[in-house]
């Protein structure tokens, strides 16, 4: 009740340190950190003497709000004040360092801890194992992870506790290898730790990041069978967040409607969710009952109706809502909703439009509001405007991949190979190496991966077969390779025999010899979908027995008897 403390504390004639410490403590821990930053800086100015708490108090409120440097300043003013820090204060300083990734400068803490507060003679292990928990979370989140996994394992297993598994388990799932973070919570299982709400959830973060609906399932009946029920709101936004990630999109809305209670960040997910499956009406639908329900939509809740609208081709109502968003709910437009617009323009072709938006905007347009223009001109093959809009990037000194990709896939396509041969220079001169496109899918047997012309499955010999087989059946019903795709200097036929290689062909040739006949066939790519892939896959699914459901970098296809759930909007 920090306004009714307020008011006694302005109606006190004399306060003394305690008085002012408990005021910026409970600013601080309420969340109303401009109110204990206020205090703190009347103190400063009265001379009154600090303590522990107080520096303590406010450097955990800059941690909070993820201003680490501002943290780590007023750490630098307390020692300089010869004020001793205290676990709080360390711990504090850590969690502002993993907000920014201030690697360096938490290895300095790290230091000092060592020397002045781990591993005493006569320390308390409780404070300890805090100060070891902290550096573990803050390793893990500036991608150290050698580092963190080291501290991790020296931290003998009987004195761990849940935030010890927690923070490790998080940071893999959050920042690293996801499939770490599985092996981790196993681990805790049959060493008979119980996890919290955070570790279920970090978990959940993992499975939606590999598409592992399988262990997400597993995790929700844990969930079930162990009774989260004070942390439900938290485990099932999570939960909604999974599913509709991992292609289950139903499943999803399941739980939303299942949940008693619904915060602002339900109502989002499932938004995002129905966006990224193409569902756009439905997405929409929500829109207007999150708004009955008393939530006020911010700027998050426009970059997601945005969305919704582009990958579902609605144009016009997509454009309605961005000329509305500010006059109609105050919510002032980003460079996130012009870019959100310059996708939904590009996709639709109406690329001169997208271009106009971004020379009237009022704002520096960022990288991503030009590579998406860049996007939409390889798409739809506008070589020129694609050059100029490469350009503009090159100015900003965007060193992404991406960016030197589409320009040289769009010259591949208009046989400009002279041009291919400059720009892949120009990668190679810039240090830029293109990411390797993968896709890994579930079947019963597990999890495979595949790169492009992967032959390392013990399968391979099956796969190749398979999907030789599947594509002469499939030229029958008129498919056409799309040799463009293939991007290399060599004939047709040449081409048609490099796009059979692409990894997202092998996976579903994978998926089809180890899934049961009728199950949903579930690829991951980590990059778009090729072109002649999708065409291939929607051939595919008309004499396939399997739904083929497909999520790229860009959004999910769902194919099935013939059609594409994306209509063309991908």
């Amino acid at each position: 009740m920090m306004g009714e403390a307020k008011k006694v504390f302005e109606g006190m004639e004399v306060k003394d340190l305690v008085t002012w410490n408990a005021m910026v403590t409970g600013f601080s821990q309420s969340g109303e950190f401009d109110d204990a930053l206020v205090l703190f800086e009347k103190m400063w100015e009265n001379e009154i003497e600090l303590n522990v708490v107080t520096w303590s108090s406010v450097i955990s409120g800059y941690a909070q709000r993820g201003l680490g440097f501002e943290a780590m300043d007023i750490f630098r003013k307390m020692i300089l004040s010869r004020s001793a820090p205290n676990v709080v204060t360390l711990v504090s300083l850590l969690s502002g360092c993993a907000a920014v990734g201030a690697l360096i400068q938490g290895r300095e803490i790290h230091g000092y801890a060592i020397k002045h507060m781990l591993n005493r003679p006569y320390g308390d292990l409780g404070e300890d194992i805090k100060v070891q928990n902290a550096l573990i979370d803050m390793y893990a989140k500036c991608k150290s992870f050698d580092t963190a996994h080291s501290l991790f394992n020296s931290v003998l297993p009987e004195e761990r506790d849940v935030v010890t598994w927690t923070v490790m388990i998080g940071g893999y799932a959050q920042h690293g290898d996801a499939n770490e973070s599985f092996k981790l919570f196993s681990l805790m299982l049959q060493l008979a730790y119980i996890p919290n709400a955070f570790t279920i959830s970090c978990c959940l973060v993992a499975c939606a990041r590999l598409s592992a609906l399988r262990f997400g399932k597993q995790i929700h009946a844990y969930v079930i069978r162990n009774r989260f029920e004070s942390a439900m709101l938290f485990v099932a936004n999570c939960l909604i967040d999974m599913y509709s990630k991992c292609g289950d999109v139903d499943t999803a809305r399941y739980v939303f409607n299942s949940m008693v209670q619904k915060n602002f960040i339900s109502w989002t997910s499932l938004m995002t969710g129905y966006g990224m499956h193409g569902r756009g009406e439905e997405a929409l639908q929500i829109f207007d009952r999150m708004q009955e329900a008393g939530f006020a939509p911010d700027g998050v809740t426009f970059v997601v109706v945005l969305y919704a609208c582009s990958h579902s081709g609605m144009v016009y109502r997509g454009i309605k809502y961005f000329q509305t968003m500010q006059r109609e709910y105050g919510v002032i437009q980003g460079a996130e909703h012009y870019a959100c617009m310059v996708d939904l323009l590009g996709r639709a072709g109406r690329l001169n439009e997208a271009l106009d938006l971004i020379k009237g905007m009022p704002i520096e347009p960022s990288p991503i509001v030009w590579f998406t223009l860049l996007s939409a001109c390889r798409t739809h093959g506008n070589v020129e405007l694609g050059e100029y809009v490469a350009g503009r990037l090159l100015d900003l000194e965007s060193q992404n991949d991406g960016s030197y990709t589409l320009l040289s896939n769009m010259y591949a396509n208009a046989g400009r190979w002279k041009d291919v041969a400059r720009v892949r220079s120009l990668m190679r001169s810039a240090g830029i190496r293109k990411r390797p496109g993968c896709s890994w899918v579930q079947a019963k047997k597990g999890t495979a991966s595949f790169f492009v012309g992967d032959r390392s499955n013990p399968q391979s010999q099956e796969i190749y077969e398979l999907l030789a087989d599947l594509i002469q059946r499939i030229k029958v019903l008129g498919y056409v390779p799309e040799t463009s795709f293939a991007l290399h200097d060599v004939d047709d036929e040449e081409k048609g025999d490099l796009l059979s290689e692409h990894s997202e062909k092998l996976a579903l040739a994978y998926g089809i010899l180890n899934s049961a006949p009728g199950t949903p066939i579930r690829i991951t790519k980590n990059l778009r979908v090729c072109g002649d892939c999708h065409s291939a896959f929607t051939f595919i699914s008309q004499i396939v027995d399997h739904e083929i459901i497909l999520r790229d970098s860009s959004r999910f296809h769902h194919f099935k008897k013939g059609s594409c759930s994306c209509r063309g909007y991908w």
